[in-house]
């Protein structure tokens, strides 16, 4: 089993006012371990630290987005 401290999703977070609009809900989750990468085609979110993945989808799910792992 291989250990890896971040994990990637594919997102419907489209531009820097989704990102601060899922800030609230992915802070509280994993704070300040988080970034999206909006030049991606897939807007992946990297998470910087060991987390829940379906908590993830949750977090973005409250705030009117989706994600799946990659």
């Amino acid at each position: 089993m291989s250990h890896t401290t971040s994990m990637k999703f594919k997102t419907t977070i489209k531009c820097s006012a989704c990102v601060a609009a899922v800030r609230p809900a992915l802070d509280e989750l994993v704070p300040n371990a988080w970034e999206v990468d909006l030049s991606s085609p897939d807007r992946v979110l990297t998470i910087h630290q060991p987390v829940d993945p379906e908590s993830v989808k949750a977090a973005l799910k409250k705030s009117g987005y989706t994600a799946e792992s990659i």
